[in-house]
């Protein structure tokens, strides 16, 4: 459900007010959903469900809702961050991801959360892909906590962001953390990771061989270790690492110029070295057809490609475009997984 002080509930209202192609339920929270729709003045009903065979075809005229676990009780107000919001978009969230661990459902479609909301509701998370990392990934191998070895036999081995669009796609090494860390992030095992992770989730885009390019992390890519090293000793490396399993993936480029080259159709998929890298050129091609991935998970899991925008939360003027895109690629990803 995201933020129910966002436009997450007015969007997914939205969606399932169209004619979906498969059945869809949310995972939520009944009060918060039916305040939204009060608000906004939409004719809706909801209805909990306990087992999913209770979801019928389509969901539509009504709207299906898996209840959250709520051990926090509390209110909200639309455009306004507080630890209730941020409680239930991660106990939501979390529901999901059980599920989808179970089996249960074949995707996970999210709506976006506000990362202050929940360090207010005391999640130390800083977003979707960092708890998707630990909670599905490592306690799907076992309970471990411990961080996943890339050279280990767990398909995906360790999340990765990836962004895209119709015309571009984007992978990240590192995602939500300061420019300054940036560079000490930036391992060979990292980036090797998210060259594997592009490779797997190719397959699942209906590309059988996704040809990969390797942005650099400094100007020029380093300029043959003029404006720093990290492309002669951990970015060409991992490189070769991957090639050598069979891997079509090239580089390091200029960051500059790469996207370009991409978007005119001579590279599937660009891995970038840190988030505005990555999300700069793909958002400014439109935020309405945008779409979040997590790769290297067990599961299907697609996102908007926008925030809560709660400058506008509860004025019914939210464009569902997005969320409609990462439902469509999440069905489609789904199909391809289980062909």
């Amino acid at each position: 459900m995201g933020d129910p002080a966002g436009i997450g509930p007015e969007i997914i209202i939205k969606l399932f007010r169209q004619a979906l192609p498969h059945k869809a339920v949310v995972f939520g929270d009944m009060k918060c959903l039916e305040m939204s729709a009060a608000r906004l003045g939409y004719d809706v009903k909801f209805v909990e469900i306990k087992e999913l065979d209770e979801v019928q075809e389509h969901c539509h005229p009504e709207i299906c809702v898996v209840q959250c676990d709520l051990e926090m009780q509390g209110d909200f107000s639309f455009g306004n961050a507080s630890a209730f919001a941020g409680h239930v978009s991660y106990q939501s969230f979390r529901k999901a991801i059980e599920y989808a661990i179970q089996n249960k459902i074949g995707a996970v479609v999210t709506t976006p959360i506000n990362k202050h909301a929940w360090k207010l509701a005391g999640v130390h998370y800083p977003g979707h892909t960092d708890v998707l990392d630990e909670y599905a990934v490592r306690r799907a191998v076992g309970g471990s906590s411990d961080p996943i070895d890339c050279d280990g036999d767990i398909d995906g081995k360790h999340v990765s962001m990836m962004l895209l669009n119709d015309e571009l796609r984007t992978i990240l090494v590192t995602a939500h953390v300061a420019l300054a860390d940036v560079p000490k992030l930036i391992t060979r095992e990292a980036v090797r990771c998210a060259i594997m992770n592009a490779a797997v989730v190719g397959p699942q885009m209906g590309i059988a061989t996704p040809r990969i390019a390797v942005a650099g992390l400094n100007p020029h890519a380093g300029e043959e270790g003029q404006f720093g090293t990290e492309e002669i000793r951990i970015i060409s490396p991992a490189i070769e690492e991957c090639r050598a399993e069979g891997i079509d993936v090239n580089g390091p480029y200029p960051a500059d110029t790469i996207f370009m080259r991409a978007r005119k159709g001579e590279f599937d998929i660009v891995v970038a070295m840190y988030h505005d890298q990555a999300l700069i050129p793909v958002k400014y091609l439109g935020l309405d057809k945008g779409v979040n991935v997590t790769a290297g998970l067990p599961f299907v899991r697609t996102s908007v490609d926008h925030g809560t925008a709660y400058d506008i939360a509860g004025q019914g003027v939210a464009d569902e475009s997005s969320l409609r895109v990462a439902f469509d690629l999440a069905l489609m990803m789904s199909n391809h997984a289980n062909a």
